[in-house]
């Protein structure tokens, strides 16, 4: 899974990787994510792959009759995409999520009472993408629009087997040749297998 990420990069250097510009600036800070708080993170979407917009981590589908359905979503597994009514619907609103690193705890024991905290990444503080899907949501008593987002997790490969060893599965990271690809709604090669981890 994934409930944790890093984007230590400023405006201008992700807007210079992804050849995109920053729709509200302003508004942006690099900082750790929690997605329990559902911060509003940096996020590139099909269509409008030029802009770098903030939408709020944890997808509330069109339909939804609240937001509560938000804590719910925050990944999203891509062999069950197409079951679940969450995702279902938004099957075809795809997007990029820049991250810098993530992190997930590893069990020393069986009852999982001593964890090692591992941070992951593609080495140096590099950016790269998250693959993931949006939804815009109207709030039917307010009329207030919310963009939401979830990261999409697969199966976990032989180094976050290790590492996330209960549930074994991980985030779904783009190679910088599959990011247009997937934003563009076509099937491409998933490439986990650059990352590197370190203890914190």
């Amino acid at each position: 899974m994934c409930y944790h990420f890093k984007q230590t990069k400023t405006v201008a250097e992700i807007e210079r990787r992804f050849n995109a510009v920053f729709k509200n600036p302003e508004r942006y800070e690099p900082q750790i994510y929690n997605a329990f708080s559902h911060p509003a993170c940096a996020v590139i979407t099909g269509g409008n792959s030029d802009t770098v917009q903030l939408f709020n981590w944890g997808l509330i589908p069109h339909w939804a009759k609240d937001t509560q359905i938000a804590k719910y979503t925050l990944n999203a597994r891509i062999e069950t995409l197409d079951k679940k009514p969450a995702f279902r619907s938004s099957l075809k609103n795809r997007c990029l999520i820049p991250a810098t690193g993530f992190y997930e705890w590893q069990h020393l024991d069986a009852k999982g009472k001593q964890k090692q905290k591992f941070e992951m990444g593609i080495g140096a503080d590099q950016l790269f993408a998250f693959a993931g899907l949006w939804s815009e949501h109207t709030d039917r008593e307010t009329g207030e629009i919310r963009q939401t987002f979830t990261i999409i997790t697969t199966a976990a490969n032989t180094l976050m087997s290790k590492i996330h060893n209960t549930k074994k599965r991980m985030p779904i990271i783009l190679s910088p040749d599959n990011e247009q690809v997937w934003l563009n709604g076509d099937v491409c090669i998933l490439g986990n297998d650059a990352l590197e981890a370190v203890p914190v």
